[in-house]
Parts: C-alpha cells; structure tokens; sequence
C-alpha cells in the first residue's frame, strides 16, 4: 500500500472517529444529567491529542493530566475548558494557567500556598481533590474544612470552586460505596459542582455520577477492567492497529525463530514475519501464541517480539502471501484480550504506541 508521499506504509493506527464520537454519545445516555469531562491524557490514549480533541464538541471540558498537553490543545485553537488533573507543580505554571484559561486540580498543602502567596491578574477555576480511599493524590478528609475555607477567601480561585475524588476499584461495590458516602459527607456543604465517576464507576456506578462524569477509557471503546470487554455493551473500539506480511519463512520440525530460541517448531510450518515491534509500541513481554487477525483468523505470535518485527505461525498449508494485512488489535481482534495474554490491560497497549506508528483518521 502507497500514500501520496511516495513509499509504503507498514505500521499504522487507523482511527474511526466516528465510533470515538459513538461512544461519547452512548455516555450521554447513560448519565443524561451529568457534564462530561473527557479525559485526552497521555495522546488522548495513544489515539491523537488534537485531532481527538476537535471531536469532542458535545463534551463540557477536557481534561489532561500535564501542562504541555493544555497549552498544545490551546495552541491547536481548542477553547473548550481544559482541566490539569494533576494540577501545577510551581509558580511559574500558575501564571501560565491563568494567561490560557486553564483549569487545575489541587491536591496539596504546597500548591494551595503558592495560590494564596501570589497575585494572578486572572482568578483561575480550581478543583479541590479529596483522597477518599485511593491514597494517591488529595487532600486528607480531615484537611477538608479548612481547605474549602481557605480557597473560598483566595483571591486567585474563581468562585465557582469545584470538588472531586477518585474510586480505587470501582468494580468493588462496597468499598466504592463507602468512597462515594464518605466524599458526599464531607461536600454536601460546599456548594459547589462534584465528581467521583471515571470509566469504571460508568460501567458499574450509577449512582455515582453527580454533577460531572469523567470518561476515559470507554470513550475509545476499550475496558477499565482486565476480564471485561465493553463491546458487549455498545461501546466500539477506536483504534485499529495494522501492519504487514514483509516475509513468509518455511520452517522445518526443530528449528527455532527469533532471539532466545524461546520457540522450537513441533512440526514444518510457515512463518511470517509482521513489520512491527517494540520500537513501535508492541509489548516485547507478548508470549508465544499471543494472537494477531489475518487472513479472517486468529494467528500466534512465535518467538521473540523484536525491535522491529513479530513473526507468527501460519501453518504448513497456508496460502497466506507478502503483503497481506495483519490486525494486532481492533474491531476483529479486542486490545482487552491481547493485553489478557501479555497480563495487562489495554490502556497500557495504546498509550505505548511510539511517534513512527502513523495515524490515520477515517
């Protein structure tokens, strides 16, 4: 295959915005009273900050997790709200949130000095994180009170203050529970808009949703959970990932493939060798018999994935030919039961995805 630059393209992530705008709007369905903060970290999850970020007019605000994935979304001409999750880490990051209308997180005792021992020419809208259960980042519970009255009397914090937490394990109902009842205790007085519900509590929490929702995940029709596909429930995956046949190998009984001899033929076969690997993103860690799509079936990775090459066991009769087309992961091939065979989940398969993958939007 040939593009208008003049060479072939091996490699390729083809992603359908449609279903990406598909899904967001199956969320709305699902939390019809709920804002929407669609959550474009890390490359909007391997799948393009930008391009992703223009289909999300119907959303209410982004959110990102560094101040370089804001000011890209800025200076692309995205003026819906963005959000820094993970809020600023110094002073010179405060004037910069104010000077682009940048929403932050604030999760700590430092950040709220910072805000209280500087002038801003623009107050800036701020969230306070309560830590509920997660004991990663927010506030002690403890801490709550004193917070809510320190920044509701900051001069530098739009009035419009904002309160969040996050669930650990959001498939654990009861612990959730007492999460949700803990973070309703300590806001009910604070007047102002709430969110605790990511992917999973949209999946498994409905009750949870309150005034903002935040997906991720499901929006690129992927699972927050490692035995769970939300295909089955309406959701449909983005991203395709694709490479190529470049070699077809006849491999006699005994021999082995690739760096460690980790894969001796019980038998003569074929083997094809797909041009991907780590260097473009695909888990080194995939063991033998991981699957790929060709050809309208599933076929095993043997041997080692390699920098720049996976090769897979076609069998002896096949009639497969250079050139074909080779699903890593997709519609035909769920991400969430490749990241099964390598023992992760499939956020970690998309957001690994390198700068020579070319996307493609369709």
């Amino acid at each position: 295959m040939s593009n208008d630059k003049g060479y072939g393209i091996a490699v390729k992530a083809v992603v359908d915005l449609k279903a990406f705008q598909d899904n967001i709007a199956l969320i709305k369905t699902q939390a019809p009273n709920s804002k929407i903060m669609a959550i474009l970290k890390a490359n909007a999850y391997g799948h393009g900050l930008c391009r992703i970020a223009r289909c999300t007019n119907s959303v209410h605000a982004i959110g990102v997790a560094r101040i370089e994935e804001a000011l890209q979304l800025r200076e692309s001409g995205i003026l819906k709200p963005i959000i820094l999750l993970e809020g600023f880490y110094s002073l010179s990051d405060l004037f910069i949130l104010s000077a682009n209308n940048i929403q932050t997180v604030l999760h700590c005792e430092e950040q709220l000095l910072l805000l209280e021992q500087t002038k801003l020419k623009v107050p800036i809208v701020v969230w306070l994180k309560i830590d509920t259960g997660m004991n990663r980042l927010g506030i002690n519970p403890n801490q709550c009170f004193d917070f809510l009255v320190r920044l509701k009397s900051c001069r530098n914090i739009d009035k419009s203050l904002r309160v969040m937490s996050h669930f650990s394990c959001a498939d654990d109902f009861n612990f959730s529970m007492k999460q949700f009842k803990l973070f309703l205790s300590l806001t009910k007085d604070c007047n102002g808009e709430r969110s605790i519900a990511a992917s999973g509590a949209l999946l498994y929490l409905n009750k949870t949703y309150l005034e903002w929702v935040r997906p991720g995940i499901i929006m690129y029709g992927l699972s927050p959970f490692f035995n769970q596909r939300v295909n089955t429930l309406g959701y449909r995956p983005v991203m395709t990932l694709k490479s190529v046949l470049i070699a077809i190998r006849d491999i006699k009984y005994g021999e082995s493939i690739g760096y460690g001899r980790t894969w001796i033929s019980k038998c003569n076969t074929k083997v094809g060798v797909i041009s991907i690997g780590y260097g473009d993103g695909y888990p080194r860690m995939a063991p033998n018999g991981t699957p790929v799509f060709l050809n309208g079936r599933k076929v095993p990775i043997v041997g080692r994935v390699s920098m720049d090459m996976i090769t897979i066991d076609l069998g002896f009769n096949s009639i497969d030919k250079v050139g074909d087309e080779v699903i890593l992961w997709g519609r035909e091939l769920p991400a969430e039961e490749i990241a099964r065979y390598i023992g992760t989940l499939a956020y970690e398969l998309v957001t690994r995805i390198t700068s020579r993958v070319e996307i493609q939007y369709m």
